[in-house]
């Protein structure tokens, strides 16, 4: 279960702006005729924007594209995909198939994280003053669950939204700040070329929650990893539980 690059970047832009927003506009428009746009030039799109050809080009970089052809392309590119896990007939046996599915999908993950590691983090989340946490898209939810019940713990880590700026955030960090990324599949870093980011003199310290054996690159230090079925529908829940779980662990660290 891997999200497409487009989803990725127009939701996550969507989510960080404004409503009203000249950027929120354009990716508002981009995601409901998808269809329509590898076959519009760059002009075409700003007139059924209402807006400049420059507020079309600047948004394309806003959200980490190159240009309006990588964003033809990406559109091009991209499937969509939703799993169904319950084909009963009536509305309560699927309500009771999702909440069994979901359920089981936290206690595999709590049941099989490695305790040791998380402790680990919670001793680096204790020891930096500078922390910050993101994920994509659902992945985000726990990288905000975090970041509230570590501020009812006393503890200020930072986060942003838009996948853009959170890579933006990792690439100018510098040693002394920590990274905490939730990835269920372990493959955030594969919407950006982070090629850059590991040659880097001064890398942050940089651990990923993620649900597979998938390998990492080189510049992730650590690894939270749980037993996941690759669901999209376990993986925000799963996700979330170890979030709560750090923070728990974290409450009798510092206590």
């Amino acid at each position: 279960m891997i999200y497409d690059k487009f989803p990725v970047v127009l939701l996550s832009a969507m989510a960080a702006e404004k409503s009203n927003s000249t950027n929120h506009s354009i990716a508002s428009y981009i995601l409901e005729h998808a269809e329509e746009i590898p076959d519009l030039s760059i002009k075409e799109l700003a007139a059924r924007c209402f807006v400049g050809i420059g507020s079309v080009s600047r948004f394309v970089r806003d959200i980490g594209l190159q240009d309006f052809a990588e964003l033809k392309e990406l559109i091009r590119d991209s499937e969509y995909h939703f799993d169904r896990h319950a084909e009963a007939a009536d509305a309560e046996t699927r309500k009771q198939a999702c909440a069994s599915h979901i359920a089981g999908a936290v206690q595999q993950a709590l049941s099989t994280v490695d305790l040791a590691a998380i402790h680990e983090l919670c001793r680096d989340i204790h020891s930096y003053d500078k922390i910050y946490a993101c994920g994509l898209l659902k992945a985000q939810n726990a990288a905000i669950d975090l970041q509230v019940d570590l501020r009812m713990l006393g503890k200020q880590i930072y986060t942003d939204v838009s996948y853009a700026d959170q890579t933006a955030h990792i690439q100018s960090a510098g040693k002394d700040e920590l990274i905490i990324i939730f990835s269920y599949t372990g493959s955030y870093f594969d919407y950006t070329d982070m090629r850059a980011q590991s040659r880097h003199p001064v890398l942050p310290k940089i651990w990923m929650i993620c649900g597979t054996e998938r390998t990492l690159p080189g510049y992730v230090d650590r690894a939270i990893r749980f037993n996941t079925d690759g669901s999209r529908l376990s993986h925000p829940f799963q996700l979330e539980s170890i979030a709560s779980l750090i923070t728990q662990e974290y409450a009798v660290l510092s206590k």
